[in-house]
């Protein structure tokens, strides 16, 4: 009988064959599958040295994945010494061909300096060129730029505009984060209905602040009506994903027996547990 691990390791080899050749052959998309399969140890002993001449060749094509794997080779030091000027060289070639993915991390290496001076309005002009690729990850942070007054002036309208691209595409922290401004009324109408709407939308992917504003929202009756059995429902979500605020409201609900038994011993075990975490100070 053939296994499922057989049936994958003879996909693996088959890969590895097929790929090799093409790759051989200057075929770029292959020399990138090759290294990756040996950056990540598929179907071969993991090799570092290995990936890294196979996404150097594709990469020396102009191959923009490539150049984003080298980078990031660079920026970790697997199989070279760590390097951010040598990362960012590569990210900068695969940005300046439009490609959204280095777009975002070079906004991200120039917001914490990684290889060049810290500059938030450079980190704002990559986020915006992968942001308006529809890259949803740059959207929120760029969002965030705005909401802080980091590296633009402050702008709560047009932080909405962004968390909202990225909300659209369900991307759960700009969900919550869409619902905190409505919540606040920050470049919206205040609306608690609507904060709860987005925070549910991202509590349902496990979004652990989504999840505790959510019990909140439910232990006040702001935009749903007052429900502590509710409340303990997504505080108790959101503590055992380790949130301290969640923690912290729910020790006291056991304390208090509001919606769940008076439980002094269940109360002391999740303040311990955070306590140990380093979560509460």
């Amino acid at each position: 009988m053939v296994s499922e691990n057989d049936d994958e390791s003879q996909n693996y080899a088959e890969a590895l064959k097929r790929y090799r050749k093409a790759a051989d052959e200057g075929d770029t998309d292959a020399q990138v599958h090759l290294g990756t399969m040996y950056a990540y140890g598929r179907g071969v002993p993991q090799n570092y040295a290995e990936a890294l001449k196979w996404y150097r060749k594709a990469a020396d094509e102009g191959d923009t994945d490539a150049q984003i794997h080298l980078g990031t080779m660079y920026a970790f030091g697997h199989g070279v010494p760590k390097d951010y000027a040598e990362a960012v060289k590569w990210y900068r070639l695969a940005a300046d061909e439009d490609d959204a993915d280095a777009q975002r991390i070079l906004g991200g290496i120039y917001e914490n300096g990684q290889g060049v001076l810290q500059d938030d309005g450079e980190a704002v002009k990559w986020y915006r060129l992968a942001a308006d690729q529809g890259d949803a990850d740059a959207q929120f942070v760029l969002g965030n730029m705005y909401s802080n007054g980091q590296g633009v002036p402050q702008n709560y309208a047009e932080a909405v505009k962004w968390y909202r691209e990225a909300a659209d595409q369900g991307k759960a922290d700009a969900q919550c984060a869409l619902g905190s401004m409505y919540s606040h009324g920050r470049g919206v109408p205040q609306d608690d209905a609507e904060a709860v709407n987005w925070y549910r939308e991202a509590a349902g992917q496990e979004d652990a602040r989504a999840q505790f504003a959510l019990g909140s929202s439910y232990e006040n009756g702001q935009g749903v009506p007052h429900d502590d059995s509710e409340a303990v429902k997504w505080y108790r979500l959101a503590s055992d994903q380790w949130l301290a605020d969640a923690t912290v409201h729910l020790v006291t609900m056991y304390d208090n027996g509001r919606s769940v038994p008076q439980n002094y011993a269940e109360a002391m075990k999740r303040y311990r547990d955070a306590a140990d975490r380093g979560q509460l100070t």
